[in-house]
């Protein structure tokens, strides 16, 4: 069958005023038919205080997405969910549903999702952020019954995120994300976070050499929201880039 047009939009409140790399990586990895309907924040860093300022903004951009007619909403940016703590993120999620009457969502949600999927308990963590951005999200995963038994990171600032090179981030994927399996055989996966972070391509080779599942922000996302399709799902997304999506 021709897709002709979407049948699935997703609603996705990216923490930057642009889209580049997240709409980008999300258009190779989705099947057919499925559409990304951006807006976005202005968080100047990774800050609690920083998140805190955006907060006002967020309700303002989840009724924009509602009058696109998603299908679905999510909050992007693990360091927003991160520096919030699950209780309060889950709050925020909930009083978006009663709202616009949607499912909402997050990365990071989409992640404990994900790995409570593959029954994953312990896992490795490779980022690209400071340690207190790593410290937060290593918090909220164990709220979730998830430990971070191995870290590795590249800490950078936002600012130094949002201007990486894209063929320097692949590279740093292998290099993080292979050096933290290999000195960690018993974890169960490994979560490589971060929207900014080009590294679709690193997954199915992170995947080949050490046969264990790789989860990205936009991996997960796309599995939440495919799952909660259920039945209308048209098309299945291309195993080829892993594990995560090869498992819907």
């Amino acid at each position: 069958m021709t897709v002709i047009c979407p049948w699935y939009r997703l609603g996705y409140v990216i923490p930057h005023l642009y889209t580049d790399l997240d709409a980008y990586q999300f258009y190779r990895v989705a099947p057919e038919g499925m559409m990304l309907v951006t807006t976005g924040l202005n968080l100047k860093d990774y800050t609690l205080a920083a998140v805190e300022r955006e907060l006002p903004a967020l309700w303002e951009r989840f009724d924009v997405l509602a009058g696109k007619k998603v299908d679905r909403i999510s909050l992007s940016g693990v360091p927003v969910a991160s520096a919030l703590g699950r209780a309060r993120m889950r709050e925020i999620l909930a009083e978006g549903r009663a709202r616009t009457g949607l499912p909402c969502d997050t990365d990071l949600e989409a992640h404990i999702a994900t790995l409570q999927h593959f029954g994953a308990t312990r896992i490795a963590l490779a980022t690209r952020w400071l340690e207190a951005v790593n410290a937060a999200l290593t918090r909220y995963l164990a709220e979730a019954g998830i430990e971070v038994i191995a870290c590795r990171s590249r800490a950078r600032s936002l600012e130094e995120n949002k201007h990486a090179s894209a063929d320097d981030d692949h590279l740093l994927a292998l290099e993080l994300g292979g050096e933290v399996l290999r000195e960690t055989p018993d974890a169960q996966a490994l979560l490589m976070p971060g929207g900014l972070w080009y590294a679709i391509h690193a997954v199915p080779l992170l995947e080949a050499e050490y046969g264990r599942p790789v989860l990205l922000n936009i991996l997960s996302t796309i599995r939440a929201a495919l799952h909660a399709a259920g039945d209308r799902m048209l098309y299945r997304p291309d195993p080829r880039w892993g594990k995560v999506l090869a498992s819907l």
